[in-house]
């Protein structure tokens, strides 16, 4: 199926869930899990996708002989496992974006603008889509879904420093807005500017604001004095209040290094939502108690608890990155 002037509908996290498609870690390579097993980030999942199971469907991605053998022993209790070719389990950015009226929008993946670029990244979204059973609409320019937080009523969340990126479509604000407005019929694009330091997506706003409402967003502050986004978190704040939105935050995981000393991208927005609990990633990080007091607070209705993710973040991420939630169609 091509593109028609449908104007598709994006449901905010929130909505009701037909299932969650989560990404098994597949490839033991330290290009993609440097520095840790693959044990320590499987168990992390593992954990995650107990906590879930007890809400909705999980559908599990797995290839290679053992990942399969594995997450059949690990998970496949509580969740359904599917066998697909992929290059890493990022499954925010490379599968569909699914609309409530029964699409799955497929966009093109260049590996993060060329700095990750392994075999079947840019086709597992393709598989889920006919896994699916909807109906995939492809267009022909990068984007990924990381990069964009929809409120379900038209308004999207995004970074000039990803979606703008050279490396990526080289677009200008004006051709970007239009191209995602026509993509998700949405009304209003929200421009932040950069990302967290340490981000290889190159400012995906997931790991920065996030929709909690249709017109409140979540942001972080400053953990401490040593944290390396602390400016970012106030500008991030003081802009989205410009914008209008009724802002709320929550303590920063803070500094968060690899075993080389670099930044790391840990983030307390990489949570899930879905139908009956949220998920914050959890680092081991000062104040920790106190942001998930936070998204209790936002979530009453859901069960709210930290998982462990400090291992799933050397690889790249967390459980928003490999994560992408299938809603409840209008027609079901």
């Amino acid at each position: 199926m091509t593109k028609t002037d449908v104007k598709f509908k994006i449901p905010a996290e929130w909505e009701p869930q037909s299932c969650l498609w989560v990404g098994w870690p597949s490839h033991n390579d330290d290009d993609r899990w440097p520095g840790v097993t693959l044990l320590n980030a499987r168990q992390e999942i593992a954990a995650m996708i107990s906590v879930v199971s007890e809400g909705e469907t999980v559908k599990v991605l797995a290839c290679t002989e053992e990942a399969v053998a594995s997450a059949r022993v690990m998970v496949g209790d509580v969740a359904e496992i599917v066998v697909a070719e992929f290059g890493d389990v990022w499954m925010r950015d490379t599968g569909p974006i699914f609309t409530r009226d029964g699409y799955a929008l497929r966009f093109g993946h260049n590996g993060w603008g060329g700095k990750y670029l392994y075999d079947n990244d840019d086709t597992i979204g393709d598989i889920i889509a006919e896994r699916s059973g909807k109906g995939a609409v492809k267009y022909d320019y990068i984007l990924e879904g990381g990069a964009l937080d929809h409120n379900g009523k038209g308004t999207i969340l995004t970074t000039r420093q990803c979606v703008l990126n050279e490396n990526r479509n080289g677009w200008d604000e004006e051709t970007a807005a239009q191209a995602l407005k026509d993509a998700f019929g949405a009304q209003r694009i929200c421009w932040l500017d950069q990302g967290l330091r340490g981000d290889h997506t190159d400012g995906h706003v997931d790991n920065l604001a996030r929709f909690v409402g249709e017109n409140t967003v979540l942001c972080q502050t400053a953990c401490n004095v040593e944290d390396p986004n602390a400016a970012l978190y106030e500008e991030t704040a003081q802009a989205l209040r410009e914008m209008g939105f009724d802002v709320v935050e929550m303590p920063s995981p803070g500094l968060i290094t690899d075993e080389d000393g670099n930044v790391m991208p840990a983030s307390y927005m990489n949570f899930i939502i879905t139908n009956g609990a949220v998920v914050m990633p959890s680092y081991g990080a000062l104040r920790e108690d106190e942001a998930l007091l936070v998204l209790k607070g936002l979530f009453p209705d859901r069960k709210v608890v930290s998982v462990s993710s400090r291992a799933v973040l050397t690889g790249g991420g967390s459980f928003h990155c490999i994560t992408q939630q299938e809603p409840v169609y209008d027609e079901e």
